[in-house]
């Protein structure tokens, strides 16, 4: 009888945002997956092994994803990724991909989801609180009110467009595009507020687009408000 596999959202950073359900099923899997050349350069394992501690008894490998645009590179590590898993699977065996977030969003793990059940296997999605949310919350203030439009970017793609959209824009995955961001917001009339690793030890909090640095870190969100 064939595994499963389940990807996992682990949230933003904070380990105590972990949801019960997430747990539970990092705790029944017999092996846990994680993006990375090595676990213990994986965020999603750093949150994971905070909130359970028996984590490092299980077998863990390694699946690399690699940050690139480059269609060819991607495809090859998403097939080799999956062939990997399903070697696991076809021994029968439970085996969770953590991921950072929640697994629908912009998550790498998607990529590897649709290879497996296209295989022919059972893959199971498990939600994990969303960063933007987790920000949100972080800055004590609501994401959208009344009719007012949410929109999620992308924005290590070009924002011009969206960024005159009505609403709330969450800007994600600036990358090494930050500083183009940054400048490019300068030019607008809008409220600006970032949080830079939301919920882990190196948290930085930027309440206007003045405190935001150039240097700031991959995992950066940015909630960009109309005035």
């Amino acid at each position: 009888m064939s595994g499963k596999l389940y990807g996992v959202g682990v949230g933003p950073g904070d380990p105590e945002l972990l949801t019960i359900k997430a747990i539970r099923i990092m705790k029944e899997a017999d092996v846990l997956a994680v993006p990375g050349t090595q676990k213990e350069d994986s965020v999603a394992y750093q949150i994971a092994k905070q909130a359970i501690k028996e984590i490092d008894t299980k077998e863990i490998i390694s699946i690399h994803m690699p940050m690139t645009k480059d269609e060819a590179r991607l495809e090859d590590s998403h097939r080799k990724g999956a062939e990997e898993i399903i070697q696991y699977l076809k021994m029968g065996k439970k085996v969770a991909f953590l991921t950072l977030g929640d697994p629908t969003i912009y998550s790498t793990y998607i990529y590897l989801h649709k290879r497996i059940v296209e295989s022919g296997y059972e893959a199971e999605i498990i939600s994990g609180i969303p960063s933007f949310c987790a920000v949100a919350a972080k800055l004590n203030q609501g994401l959208v009110e009344k009719n007012e439009q949410l929109h999620v970017i992308p924005s290590s793609y070009d924002i011009e467009d969206m960024i005159a959209l009505s609403g709330t824009k969450v800007l994600m995955k600036s990358g090494k595009k930050l500083s183009k961001v940054i400048e490019y917001l300068k030019t607008k009339d809008c409220q600006v507020s970032m949080v830079e690793n939301c919920g882990m030890e190196n948290e930085k909090i930027c309440r206007s687009l003045n405190e935001i640095k150039d240097d700031a870190g991959y995992y950066s969100l940015i909630i960009v408000k109309e005035d």
